[in-house]
């Protein structure tokens, strides 16, 4: 299994109506940065598993629930990358009796996570354990692959309807409930501070695309869900407007990266820039607001990694 505290931090679990419990799973022992959910429906389901090192603490807000060793039917998870499916491995082990349900390019990564793993030491270094710690692998006969769309069954004919939204990353997906018309975005829309109401995009390499990206959030609009459940972090219920944001994040974001990639800025030097440029339009960096507000900001959507896949992608279209 990956590593895992000997100590975990106590869960954080919450009502959201319609049986289901957002979990702040304590990514680094921090507060408030990835949330997984459990659907508590016939077949329960666990939406999102955080990172290797949360997996105890998604255990224990799992027995809090009522929720045992073989009472999990199925985890499913947006896309692949450590804060939301790191902790898939152990998970699995805990729960002997799930199904693991991830998008069909995702999942020989699940089973195999060795190439992944190594991608991740070469960007996050010795961080890379306090941060996400080792996605341990799959059994290969309990990942179920989805296609461009699938289903989830919750029992009782209530459903996951699995959409694929790959403008964030090539294995990506958003799932819509049938019963309480819940869309769970991943970071296709963003990420989400609930304090201020802020909104940022989550553009990184290897695989952003504007068109894709923005493609992903249109269809997420006609969905026409009741609520956005964010991975990071929380529920939103004012959709339409949330998903118009969403958008105009991204394309400000190309905007501004790509004007300092015009003026021959290098990496460094275009984060500031685009940094500067658009501090202004959050709440959590304004100078009245608590500093540990921003840094949560910037861990769950750092200025350089967004900078850095849009300047990936502007590379591969110009």
């Amino acid at each position: 299994m990956g590593e895992q505290a000997a100590n975990p931090p106590a869960a954080t679990v919450t009502a959201l109506g319609h049986e289901v419990y957002q979990i702040d799973t304590k990514m680094a022992g921090y507060d408030g940065i990835t949330a997984g959910y459990l659907i508590k429906s016939d077949k329960p389901c666990l939406v999102e598993t955080g990172t290797a090192p949360s997996a105890p603490v998604v255990r224990a807000a799992l027995a809090g629930l009522g929720i045992g060793a073989g009472d999990l039917a199925t985890v499913v998870v947006t896309h692949i990358h450590l804060d939301h499916a790191g902790g898939a491995g152990d998970i699995a082990a805990m729960y002997p009796g799930a199904q693991v349900v991830v998008h069909q390019r995702g999942a020989r990564h699940l089973a195999d996570p060795s190439r992944l793993m190594a991608s991740a030491r070469l960007v996050y270094g010795a961080a890379l354990d306090r941060l996400f710690g080792v996605l341990a692998p799959v059994p290969a006969e309990r990942i179920v692959a989805l296609d461009d769309t699938g289903t989830v069954d919750l029992g009782h004919g209530r459903r996951l309807d699995s959409h694929y939204s790959p403008g964030h990353a090539k294995h990506h997906v958003g799932l819509i409930d049938s019963d309480s018309g819940d869309l769970y975005v991943g970071d296709a829309a963003g990420v989400y501070i609930p304090e201020t109401g802020d909104l940022r995009p989550a553009t990184p390499p290897p695989d952003f695309d504007l068109e894709v990206a923005l493609a992903s959030v249109r269809m997420f609009g006609d969905l026409h869900p009741a609520r956005l459940l964010f991975s990071h972090f929380g529920p939103v219920s004012d959709v339409a407007a949330t998903l118009d944001r969403s958008a105009e994040e991204i394309m400000l974001w190309v905007e501004h990266t790509r004007d300092a990639r015009a003026a021959g800025l290098d990496l460094d030097h275009a984060v500031a820039m685009v940094r500067d440029r658009t501090r202004a339009r959050y709440v959590a960096l304004g100078p009245d607001v608590d500093p540990a507000l921003a840094t949560r900001f910037e861990r769950m959507s750092g200025a350089a990694t967004n900078v850095s896949g849009i300047m990936h992608w502007l590379d591969k279209t110009d």
